[in-house]
This record gives structure tokens, C-alpha cells and sequence, in this order.
């Protein structure tokens, strides 16, 4: 199966404009958001082709001067899933489109990978994503976003099977106690990533806006409002941090996690 990896990436975000050509700084010194996923991109095994989805012209050439591909998009596109879409009807051919959101530069190349074979190993599914099991100290830190009136990580809850029931900005489920910092809990940490099978990520753009999508603001409620099969592949951290970028306040805090990294 051919795997495309799309990296959509977007100027005008609302909540933080400019934010793919936000510089941060690594130990390999201070490169910028859109570059770091690109890099983390590049490091998938088993990825045919990696590309850079965009609408803007600011973004285009960065990323062509640091050697990207890059597919220009409309500026309609609401979200990185339609703009994935796009990019699938331009670049035809592939068995899974992958989209490696670009504010997630912390995405470790196994969870791309596990997310593939998951979504090739189950042929009833029509997008794939993984959860990350929370410990005490990421839900705490969830927690501490909500209390701040900060939109954090997402969480995601699933039946059997894998089976996505939904997904929230909230911290779900309800646990009703407070965890030590290297305590399991029963809250996942929904990692932005997905995997489509090409038809459905086709159909995508052609359903409107359904209202738990216009209420938590996130895009994979689409495919579950109209009767979509959407698998969580639970991947493990291997000693790994992972955050996405969603606010300013998020960059010091990817810094550290890229220092304590050595990456």
C-alpha cells in the first residue's frame, strides 16, 4: 500500500495567526514549526511522499527553501482534513493519505507507523488516529489548561475495537480524582494525526458542518456524524513527550520538552 503524507499548514490561524513560521529552538538550534514537522515527517519509514499543503505564498517558498515539497491549496479549506483532500485529488494514486498536522513537530515516526498498519490491518475503517494513554502529569496538565480557559490537548474516548465514540477539548471521561504524575489513567490523549482511506477522505468536503464539529472545533467529528468508522490506534510514548502547538504559551514549553529530548 503507497502512503502520502500531507502537512497542511495555514497563515491565517484564528487563534494564533502566522503560526507554522513560528521559530523554536532545539537543541539543533532555532528552526521553524513548519520545518520541525517536515523533519518529522521525513523520519516515517514506509512514506512514499511527504508534502507541504498550503495556501499561502509566506509559507510556500520557506518551506521550498528548506527543500519541501509543497502542494498549493484553496484558501476555502476549512480545516487540514479538506485540505488533505484536495491534495489527494491533485496527487491521485495513493492507498492511504496520511496528514501530519503542522503544529505537532514532537510526533514521534512510530506513531505514524503503528497508525498505518493499524489502518491497513482493519479494512472496516475509514480513518485511523491514535490515542496516547495519559499519565498523572499529562492530565494534570490538561486540567490546569481547562482551569485557565485554555483550549489544550483533546481527548478521545472508544469501544471495542477501537472504535471511536468521540472526541472532546473537555478531559473525558470523568474520573472524579486527582493522579500521581507517574500514576495510568483512564484518559487518552488524542494525538492529531490521521490516516484516510482515499474515498472517504473524498467525501469529506462534500458533508456540511455538523454540529458537534461546530461545537468542539474539532474536524474528525465529521466523519463520526455521518457514520464513519474511525479506528484509535493506541501508541506507546517509549519515554517520549509529546504536546502540540495550539497557543503561544505552548512554545516554551516544547522547548523544554525538545532540550530534555536532546532533539
Amino acid at each position: 500500500m503507497t502512503v502520502l503524507i500531507a502537512i497542511p499548514a495555514r497563515y491565517a490561524s484564528i487563534r494564533y495567526p502566522g503560526k507554522p513560521l513560528v521559530s523554536l529552538k532545539g537543541p539543533d538550534g532555532e528552526k521553524t514549526l513548519i520545518r520541525r514537522s517536515w523533519e518529522a515527517a521525513m523520519a516515517v519509514r514506509g512514506a512514499d511522499r511527504v508534502v507541504v499543503a498550503t495556501d499561502d505564498d509566506r509559507i510556500r517558498d520557506h518551506a521550498a527553501g528548506f527543500g519541501a515539497e509543497v502542494v498549493m491549496t484553496s484558501s476555502d479549506c476549512q480545516n487540514g482534513t479538506e485540505r488533505c483532500a484536495e491534495v489527494a485529488q491533485k496527487l491521485p494514486g495513493f492507498d492511504i493519505v496520511v496528514n501530519l498536522q503542522g503544529d505537532a513537530p514532537l510526533t514521534p515516526a512510530w506513531f505514524v507507523e503503528d497508525l498505518v498498519a493499524g489502518l491497513r490491518a482493519d479494512p472496516g475503517a475509514d480513518i485511523a488516529t491514535p490515542v496516547l494513554r495519559c499519565d498523572g502529569r499529562a492530565l494534570n496538565g490538561f486540567l490546569a489548561d481547562r482551569r485557565a480557559g485554555r483550549v489544550g490537548g483533546t481527548t478521545a474516548v472508544f469501544g471495542t475495537g477501537g472504535r471511536g465514540l468521540y472526541f472532546s477539548k473537555e478531559v473525558i471521561p470523568y474520573t472524579g480524582r486527582t493522579y500521581a504524575d507517574d500514576e495510568e489513567t483512564p484518559v487518552f490523549h488524542h494525538v492529531g494525526v490521521y490516516a484516510y482511506r482515499p474515498a472517504a477522505l473524498a467525501e469529506y468536503p462534500r458533508w456540511p458542518v455538523g454540529p458537534l464539529e461546530r461545537l468542539e472545533g474539532l474536524e474528525q467529528l465529521r466523519f463520526l456524524e455521518n457514520g464513519r468508522q474511525v479506528l484509535c490506534v493506541e501508541v506507546e510514548a517509549r519515554g517520549r513527550q509529546f504536546w502540540e502547538l495550539n497557543n503561544p504559551e505552548d512554545v516554551p514549553r516544547i522547548e523544554a520538552m525538545m532540550a530534555q529530548m536532546g532533539g
